[in-house]
């Protein structure tokens, strides 16, 4: 052990965090800072070059305990040749020694000499290729396979993709599940009204809307979302469709159905938002629709739940399993079910009332210190603590 003899050390590859992160960069950052906030643990995280002023504002304060390594080139490639190779290098000389490493997005470096423990978000990269560049098919169908034969234990967000991992990988070290969590001082039902409304009125909302955040990539099922809008606009002549969330790729299917649409001027495209905008976008809207294909977790659901926000999503997805009754749900390919699911949103019901209190009970469960903690023990694991 380093530092103290009660204090485990534990390093995180951080390189994989966009500018603007989402998904499992969302995920990352909120570890990382709940587990910068432990008096237990020591956290080196190793970043980009280009990146290091994001992880070194963390430091106020905690100096002694979190410390920043920024070395990984800031292109795809060398990022990724970098985490193959000298990576493990790092690790091993690092200024504080290291008990422990988390690779937080699939992957370990090789000739790591240490427990090493891996988080695995989804498989979608094997069973659907087709929802994700091809380049990063390759890169990380190969991760997965590598995950089961050096991981010490792998950190799966969610019970589907656990069992899924284990029953098609066979993993030498033990899965444990540690879903995400929810910042409550951002994601609640009791922002600030006022400003709120002055946030949403700077990106042209002042009516009543329907939201989707989160990227616009396939698996997202835009393009379903924006025909079940179609049939809801004639009978809510002043609603709009807010799609909030970065264009990926694959926008072909996107664009298809926008032309197909004859309310196409009423769906807006903000892109990506700031973290300010994205709770006040939650409270005000009419309903959330995140009827996801699959997904890894959904993180922007389990948000929507802690704003007490009306949600429609999957059935039979990770989104059902947090969300349980306090979401509307729906099969995916169903634009009918989708359509009826938020028209019912759309009309005050007596029922309305309790579902928003269900979903913020819901959410109230999910918190990033608890995922901290989670992350703590599968690090013990790896260590055989």
């Amino acid at each position: 052990m380093s530092l103290r003899a009660e204090m485990l050390s534990v390093g995180i590859d951080v390189t994989a965090v966009p500018g603007e992160p989402v998904g499992a960069g969302r995920y990352t950052i909120e570890l990382v800072k709940a587990l910068a906030r432990r008096s237990d643990l020591e956290t080196t995280v190793f970043s980009r070059r280009s990146d290091e002023l994001r992880w070194t504002d963390l430091q106020n304060g905690i100096e002694e305990t979190f410390h920043v390594v920024a070395r990984a080139p800031r292109s795809r490639p060398l990022r990724l040749a970098y985490g193959e190779l000298g990576l493990a290098r790092d690790v091993r000389h690092a200024q504080r020694p290291i008990d422990c490493f988390h690779g937080p997005h699939y992957q370990l470096p090789r000739h790591l000499d240490r427990p090493g423990v891996v988080t695995v978000h989804d498989l979608t990269f094997i069973d659907h290729p087709e929802w994700h560049e091809r380049s990063k098919v390759f890169v990380f169908s190969r991760a997965l396979r590598q995950v089961a034969d050096r991981a010490d234990v792998v950190i799966c967000v969610s019970h589907q993709t656990a069992d899924a991992f284990s029953e098609r990988f066979h993993p030498r070290g033990e899965v444990r599940v540690v879903m995400h969590g929810v910042d409550h001082e951002r994601f609640n039902g009791v922002g600030d009204s006022g400003e709120d409304e002055q946030l949403r009125r700077a990106v042209g909302i002042a009516g009543p809307y329907l939201l989707h955040l989160g990227t616009i990539e396939p698996r997202k099922n835009i393009p379903n979302l924006i025909r079940a809008f179609d049939h809801l606009a004639d009978s809510h002549s002043d609603l709009e469709l807010v799609l909030a969330g970065q264009l990926a790729w694959g926008s072909d299917a996107l664009n298809c159905a926008l032309a197909d649409s004859h309310v196409s001027d009423r769906v807006r495209q903000l892109g990506y938002v700031a973290d300010e905008l994205v709770a006040p976008l939650l409270r005000g809207a009419a309903a959330v629709a995140y009827p996801s294909i699959e997904e890894g977790f959904g993180l922007p659901a389990l948000e929507a739940l802690a704003c007490g926000s009306p949600l429609v999503t999957t059935r039979d997805s990770v989104m059902a399993e947090f969300a349980g009754d306090a979401a509307l749900l729906i099969d995916p390919d169903d634009v009918d079910g989708l359509t009826q699911a938020l028209e019912s949103l759309l009309v005050e019901g007596t029922d309305h009332a309790e579902r928003r209190s269900k979903g913020i009970e819901r959410a109230a469960q999910f918190t990033w210190d608890r995922t901290a903690q989670g992350h703590l023990d599968a690090y013990g694991l790896a260590l055989g603590l």
